[in-house]
């Protein structure tokens, strides 16, 4: 009976910390500001998929000419993903179709593009996206932005 008890005492603790350290490294990746919620859906093919597969919720944080974007369920302190200001190019926007609306946060906007050959899909609210093609279009005099 003791065993037990400590036995669920420490899975408790064990989930508890797990869910703290989720808590603590969002914040530390928001602490320098900049920041937005974001799904990714990388190397997609040319016809959009309304089955919602693929789509992996994040945050992204502006970095000088780089977003880097970072999962929200992960562990990791680096980010998954990083994308330079003059490889983007917009190609594309539209709203999500299907069942990507329950794979997406509501009210998203997706975005697609190409980064270095990748074909990419950016998943962001109306807000963030107007920021986001703000900030393509503020790159340096002399960098080619194409936005879409």
């Amino acid at each position: 009976m003791v065993l037990a008890l400590w036995v669920g005492l420490s899975v408790v603790i064990v989930v508890l910390l797990g869910l703290f350290v989720f808590g603590l490294r969002r914040r530390l990746i928001q602490r320098s500001g900049g920041t937005f919620d974001c799904s990714l859906r990388w190397d997609v093919s040319e016809e959009p998929d309304s089955l919602g597969k693929g789509w992996v919720y994040g945050v992204a944080r502006y970095s000088g000419d780089r977003v880097d974007w970072f999962r929200v369920f992960s562990y990791a302190p680096r980010p998954r993903r990083g994308l330079e200001r003059s490889a983007i190019e917009v190609i594309a926007r539209r709203m999500p179709e299907g069942e990507e609306e329950l794979a997406l946060l509501s009210d998203s906007v997706v975005l697609a593009c190409l980064h270095r050959e990748t074909r990419l899909e950016l998943a962001m609210s109306e807000d963030a996206l107007t920021g986001f093609l703000a900030w393509l279009e503020a790159a340096p005099p002399g960098q080619r932005v194409n936005v879409a």
